[in-house]
Formats: C-alpha cells, sequence, structure tokens
C-alpha cells in the first residue's frame, strides 16, 4: 500500500520536488561542504524522497563511500532505485520512521530536510538519527522555523489566506509546520551538541529561479485540497489569480517562509 504524504505522491509532485531539490542544490551543497561531507563518508539520507538529493550524495561520496537512503513512499523509492541503479554505492529501505527502525548505522552524517515538519512526534525521528550515528556524527536539518515570513509585498490577502490554510491543513495531521522551533531542544534533550543554526530566508523577485519554489508549491496544494474536497474552487481561484498577477508584474517582491539550518554533533 502506498504511503501517501499532504501533496501526494502522484507524477505531478515527483517533477515539483525535483524543480524544488534544484532550486535549494546550491543551500545544500554549501551546507554538506562545510560540514565535511566528502569522498568516503557514509551519509543518511531521512526522507529520501525521489532521491534527488540522493544523487548529490552518491556522487560527492563516491565509489569509497555510501548512502543509504530511507523514504516510506512505495512510488518514490521506485524512482529512487530506477535513478541510482548504477549506483553501488546507494543502498535503499522502505520504511516509516515512526514505526520501523533504521536497518543499518555507524554513519558520519545524516541528512533531513522537510521531514520533520511532516511528524506527529519529531522526538522519534531525534532518538533514532542518534541511535544510527557514529559517535562523532552530525545530524543536518533543513526545516520551517516561521513559516509566516512568507508573504508579498506589499502583502496580499489571498496570500495570507493561503498561508493560513496550509498551516492549518498541516496541523490536522498532527504535524507542525515549524517544527524547527522545537527542534533544537529535542537534539540537546536526546544527547547531541548544536554546532550552528542558520536561517534561511530570501527576498525573491519573479526572474529569480527561486520564485519558481513556492509558485509551483501554491499550484501542486491548490489542486490537490480542491481533489480532497477542502477548499472552494472559487477560493482556490483567487489565490491563484494573486500569484499569477504578482509573477507578471517584474516589480513584485516575495520573502520566503523562514527555514532553520541545524547542524548537531553526537556526542
Amino acid at each position: 500500500m502506498e504511503r501517501d504524504y499532504v501533496l501526494g505522491t502522484h507524477e505531478d509532485e515527483l517533477q515539483r520536488l525535483g524543480l524544488q531539490h534544484y532550486i535549494w542544490r546550491p543551500h545544500a551543497l554549501k551546507c554538506w561542504n562545510e560540514v565535511g561531507i566528502t569522498q568516503g563518508s557514509k551519509v543518511l539520507d531521512i526522507g529520501a524522497g525521489p532521491g534527488y538529493a540522493t544523487v548529490d550524495l552518491a556522487d560527492i561520496v563516491g565509489e569509497s563511500g555510501e548512502v543509504v537512503g530511507i523514504e516510506r513512499s512505495s512510488n518514490y523509492l521506485q524512482h529512487l532505485r530506477e535513478k541510482l541503479a548504477d549506483k553501488p554505492n546507494v543502498r535503499s529501505y522502505e520504511m516509516d520512521i515512526m514505526k520501523d527502525d533504521i536497518p543499518e548505522d555507524d554513519f558520519d552524517f545524516s541528512w533531513c530536510r522537510w521531514v520533520n515538519s511532516f511528524l506527529p512526534d519529531p522526538s522519534v525521528l531525534v532518538r533514532k538519527n542518534y541511535d544510527a550515528l557514529k559517535t562523532g556524527g552530525k545530524a543536518i536539518f533543513h526545516e520551517y522555523v516561521h513559516y509566516e515570513t512568507w508573504q508579498f509585498i506589499p502583502p496580499s490577502q489571498p496570500q495570507e489566506e493561503f498561508i493560513q490554510e496550509v498551516i492549518k491543513n498541516w496541523r490536522e495531521t498532527g504535524s507542525e509546520t515549524n517544527v524547527a522551533k522545537t527542534l533544537p531542544q529535542l537534539l540537546v534533550n536526546q544527547g547531541f551538541e548544536l554546532e550552528a543554526t542558520n536561517p534561511l530566508v530570501f527576498v525573491i523577485r519573479p526572474h529569480d529561479f527561486m520564485w519558481h519554489w513556492p509558485l509551483s508549491f501554491v499550484e501542486i496544494n491548490l489542486a490537490r485540497q480542491l481533489e480532497l474536497g477542502r477548499i472552494e474552487k472559487l477560493w482556490a481561484d483567487s489565490v491563484m489569480e494573486a500569484f499569477e498577477t504578482r509573477t507578471k508584474d517584474p516589480n513584485s517582491v516575495m520573502i520566503t517562509p523562514m527555514m532553520l539550518e541545524i547542524i548537531a554533533k553526537k556526542c
């Protein structure tokens, strides 16, 4: 049985995740380089999805390194395995981090982006992550810390209503959008030592590549919520119109939802 997500695991969402990864790829690569992921490293990719980050990690660690991806969606894992069929240094497991144990350990690093915000209890992931790392190993997280920073300048009422709808939908599943507000303390409580907590927030314009990250999310989210019967089409059209209007205006300004880059070392 396919384990679904808030936005589904269908082809359109798979393509959106690819776009999202390539927009955020420079920031991930910079972080990985700074923490020391290199040839020969053993890396755990938590919530590997369709494997976009897994491919980059496999290239970085080389034949002497290893990358292990864990993912609960069979659809995404199929894409990952097809994409990485020629990479002997990659292994993947279908598992639910809330229910299943990570099948390997002794990792030098773990990478986890936009996973804790979908979990009913992030402390479970933190504990299992800790157990999977070797002493001195480092856990890396990219998670939202203040989703409400996402806004147009000047403000747009349909966009602000959309933000509140997204947060409400997230919380109705038992998860928390702004999970990075509590994640550092969960890590410390587990025995990690915090090495860095860096904000990731950007002011962008329609000509910026990053503009397509929130725009594509709006398109997929509205289509998904309409499919589930959670919103009215008239309202969805008003939100989409607001985003399309700002996208066509070269003078538009958008602030992205604030993320937190957290790096923690297992003591």
